[in-house]
């Protein structure tokens, strides 16, 4: 594998290069989360370009409030936030499609629980509407657990909450998934969906 293929959108080559004109705690922050956004921001879009349009625009938002930012009680909970914000205006101004497009649907259907999934016909899942659907905060956790594969610390570092909060967003998910497609689950701690 190549360099560039080790890092596809040059995360490595402009954090060299800002290093020096940038705070070095912006750019650390960046180094840390910007993959992440961008992925979590393509899944929403369904774009690689507009994605990365739009959170190039969170990022240089973040650094026009820095010294601000490193003010809140959660810089992390504050940059999602704010990513969420752009996310939705872009998704405002134009039409599209539902968050978790046909690519992203066999991605994750791979990953999800085989024993729950394999009892139930493909066409009457309906998962990944029912995903969609959920409320804002449990919305964003499952994406980023079950689709985007991110371990929950991550995840709760990602979105400025405790770890705890993750497993209760997961928790709550999973019983409203499970009823909204008709799964019996069995509640445990099994990463699983």
């Amino acid at each position: 594998m190549t360099d560039t293929e080790d890092d596809p959108f040059g995360e490595q080559a402009v954090e060299v290069e800002l290093a020096g004109a940038m705070p070095v705690d912006f750019v650390a922050f960046h180094s840390q989360n910007g993959l992440a956004f961008l992925h979590y921001a393509q899944w929403e879009l369904g774009d690689p370009e507009v994605a990365a349009a739009v959170v190039e625009d969170v990022f240089t938002f973040l650094l026009q409030v820095w010294p601000e930012a490193l003010q809140e009680a959660s810089l992390s909970g504050f940059a999602w936030a704010h990513l969420r914000e752009h996310v939705a205006r872009y998704k405002a101004a134009e039409v599209v499609p539902v968050a978790l497009v046909k690519t992203a649907q066999f991605a994750a259907l791979r990953r999800a629980s085989r024993r729950q999934l394999k009892a139930q016909p493909v066409s009457t899942l309906g998962l990944y509407e029912a995903i969609a659907e959920l409320p804002e905060r449990q919305h964003d956790v499952v994406l980023l657990t079950f689709v985007l594969d991110l371990e929950r610390k991550k995840v709760a570092q990602l979105m400025g909450i405790s770890t705890t909060t993750v497993r209760s967003h997961i928790h709550t998910a999973r019983r409203m998934l499970a009823e909204k497609i008709d799964l019996d689950w069995t509640p445990g701690e099994g990463k699983d969906l």
